[in-house]
């Protein structure tokens, strides 16, 4: 039997090397399939060391090997998991150095309903239940009147002004301090944790609000981070969690002390309202006056009851009786005059440092606002060119004013 061994190839039929036919190969795939979804279910799922994904996509008739880059997944808030039914869009391509094909992901689609956020957010939420921080029993109460708020957010969100305004109004005598952090991306996972650390570090702070306007999950996925919720659970003073609107719930809301539906309403909880206060005081002024002259009464008509029974009998003991009651009527009475002085003089101190606060005090002590006709204040040199009309207000009102000179 004779072999023949096929014929070597001419000088028009050069050999390829594996490389060329790899690419060659890879570069036919890659034109003939342009990208695509495909419906599969995840397995054989490694992450290697430089972030890159690679996984077998899968259903009852075939399988395709799949890589996605750190580049494309880094923008998914959770790794799949083996057995995942998921949507993938990519193209079809060949790694040349193996001559192997794979299905080169670039967007990637949990078919359950709401997808990656919702399977992160089910993995945070249960590592946080296993440690006991979602526990109700955990939470500590607000403090009543305090004194120095600080607030972890963007400081060009709308978020920090609303609870600036918010309590300006309510309780002017708070002081506000803002710790300034990212509040969504990419990085602002990591600079919620760092503001929230730094907030802890100052001894006088007595309350902390931690939040954000509203947005779309995206937009407040930072405050569904395990590590935030944990750092906000850390804190050692109690805080208010304020993120997006009411339907929104985060992990950073089920861990805070507190949970409001918009900053807003985080800065209404926060502090009290000063005229309710004031009305407490006054009420509770009055009600002391009114019990005062009812104990009185009801003195003055024992003393009247015990001397009609006791007349006949021994009426000398019931003047020395009727004395002893009318001394302490006196005393009760001058009891609670002295009790009512002390909370007139509480309010009244309350009232002047509110007044205090009043810009009409200062006009009083001969200061004066400029405005302009769109009541604009004027506040520098330049702001009076010459032959410019003005309203100047005092302390009783307002005069009109013209400027003669410029800058």
């Amino acid at each position: 039997m004779t072999l023949e061994l096929p014929l070597a190839p001419t000088l028009r039929e050069r050999p390829l090397t594996v490389l060329e036919l790899t690419e060659g190969a890879k570069r036919v795939l890659e034109q003939a399939f342009p990208a695509a979804w495909v419906e599969g279910e995840i397995s054989n799922f490694t992450k290697q060391s430089n972030g890159h994904w690679y996984f077998t996509l899968k259903d009852p008739f075939a399988e395709v090997r799949c890589a996605m880059f750190r580049s494309d997944n880094r923008r998914l808030p959770a790794e799949p998991e083996n057995g995942l039914k998921v949507y993938a869009r990519g193209r079809l391509s060949v790694y040349p150095a193996r001559g192997a094909m794979q299905f080169i992901v670039r967007d990637l689609l949990a078919t359950t309903e709401g997808g990656f956020y919702a399977i992160a957010l089910a993995r945070a939420r249960q590592a946080l239940e296993k440690d006991g921080l979602l526990d109700p029993a955990r939470k500590r109460a607000l403090p009543p009147f305090p004194g120095v708020i600080g607030m972890v957010t963007s400081p060009d969100g709308a978020a920090w002004r609303d609870v600036v305004a918010v309590i300006a109004r309510r309780w002017p005598l708070v002081e506000l301090m803002l710790i300034p952090a990212r509040v969504q991306g990419e990085d602002a996972p990591r600079d919620l944790c760092r503001a929230l650390g730094l907030a802890n570090r100052f001894e006088g702070l007595d309350l902390l609000i931690v939040g954000r306007g509203g947005g779309s999950k995206e937009d407040l996925w930072a405050f569904n981070d395990e590590h935030v919720a944990r750092a906000v659970a850390a804190s050692r003073v109690p805080t208010i969690s304020a993120v997006g609107h009411e339907i929104d719930v985060t992990l950073t809301d089920l861990v805070a002390d507190l949970r409001a539906p918009t900053p807003s309403a985080a800065a209404e909880k926060a502090v009290p309202d000063r005229m309710e206060v004031l009305r407490y005081l006054a009420s509770l002024e009055a009600g002391l006056g009114v019990s005062a002259g009812r104990r009185l009464d009801a003195a003055g008509t024992r003393v009247a009851h015990a001397q009609s029974r006791m007349a006949v009998a021994a009426q000398g003991r019931v003047r020395d009786a009727a004395q002893r009651l009318r001394e302490a009527g006196l005393r009760m009475h001058a009891g609670c005059a002295a009790i009512t002085e002390v909370r007139r003089a509480h309010l009244e101190r309350l009232a002047a440092s509110l007044d205090a606060l009043s810009p009409l005090k200062v006009l009083e002590r001969g200061y004066s606002v400029a405005r302009d006709a769109a009541g604009r204040v004027l506040r520098r040199v330049g702001d009076f060119p010459p032959g410019l009309s003005f309203r100047l207000r005092v302390v009783d009102g307002e005069v009109g004013a013209r400027a003669e000179t410029g800058a």
